[in-house]
């Protein structure tokens, strides 16, 4: 029981990780008034790319070098992201479109472009790996890994894991401590007061989501080059994880710190099911499977209907979350 419940915790944390890129990448962008529902799209173009590149450096150079293979992966993916990012931004900041549609028809374009350009990469095969970039994203700290279970848990992960607990203090200090942050949350709230008041609304809306897409594509980039052991296939997976994450936001009520113990709660209850016999000693149906695997979305809708019920306004979305804005009617 001890073993399945480090091992339970091992497979919950780096699933916890890729959600939460997504979920911190969302909330910068709906702090804006931006709701952008392309974020499994966005996860797509970054992993996409992130490998891409990867697997091209390995494969065209003499002698790669993990460094540059990070570099080169951590480059393409936040660069693919954004230019996601700004296709959204377009669309529903300057042309005005409906957010909704424009964030759906985004999933489905970032998923196929993906899955069309890889095909060339897959070449007829069912993946395609690229295991030096795997080896550099999922390099564990060498000796406190091993210091017993409390390192094994702590220290078992690739360096973007530690970096997805860096970025959610860093954005909650971003939104509670800077004059940007304050600027933004104020868009996002009255986006008339806040141009009324001097700040550029357009500037800040197409700034806060491109950085957030970027952040999404970190997601996408380490599902494929760590969690996924650096293999690329067709396959759904991306989609599933974008879709937690846009409900992780929800769970966090748009807190970046919240996001933190949220992605690993998340994590633990979706991999409830393969740990279950061994804690409890049952034998888990296949149905009971799928149930369990909801979990995450069922608190979700939990977490709504409180929030919705206590009306606090700490914990409410930006009020002018998915609306356009225009600067004639203020």
């Amino acid at each position: 029981m001890h073993s399945s419940l480090i091992a339970w915790i091992l497979r919950a944390v780096p699933f916890g990780t890729i959600i939460m890129y997504g979920a911190l990448g969302e909330i910068l962008t709906e702090k804006s008034g931006n709701l952008n529902l392309g974020v499994p799209g966005i996860m797509y173009l970054g992993g996409f790319a992130g490998f891409a590149s990867a697997y091209y450096y390995e494969t065209l150079s003499a002698s790669p070098n993990a460094f540059v293979c990070i570099v080169v992966a951590l480059v393409c993916a936040v660069l693919a992201s954004m230019a996601g990012g700004l296709i959204y931004s377009f669309l529903t900041i300057t042309l005005r479109a409906n957010q909704n549609v424009t964030g759906l028809a985004l999933t489905t374009f970032g998923m196929g472009v993906a899955n069309f350009f890889g095909v060339f990469i897959l070449n007829g095969s069912s993946y395609a790996a690229a295991p030096l970039a795997n080896k550099a994203f999922a390099a564990q700290m060498p000796v406190l890994s091993k210091l017993g279970d409390a390192g094994k848990i702590l220290f078992s992960y690739g360096f973007l894991a530690y970096a997805a607990l860096l970025l959610a203090v860093v954005l909650h200090w971003f939104f509670t401590r800077t004059r940007v942050g304050l600027n933004l949350r104020a868009v996002g709230e009255n986006p008339a007061t806040a141009d009324a008041a001097g700040i550029n609304v357009t500037l800040y809306k197409y700034a806060a989501t491109c950085v957030g897409a970027a952040i999404c594509g970190l997601g996408g980039l380490y599902y494929v080059l760590d969690y996924n052991q650096g293999i690329w296939a067709t396959t759904d997976q991306i989609e599933a994880l974008g879709w937690l994450a846009v409900a992780l936001v929800i769970f966090t009520t748009w807190k970046p710190l919240n996001a933190i113990w949220g992605a690993y709660l998340f994590g633990m209850l979706y991999w409830l099911y393969q740990f279950l016999p061994s804690l409890l000693g049952i034998t888990v149906s296949s149905a009971m499977t799928d149930l369990i695997q909801m979990l995450p979305y069922v608190v979700t809708i939990g977490v709504l209907i409180v929030v919705s019920l206590r009306k606090k306004k700490e914990n409410q979305p930006p009020a002018h979350l998915g609306l356009a804005y225009f600067r004639e009617e203020r």
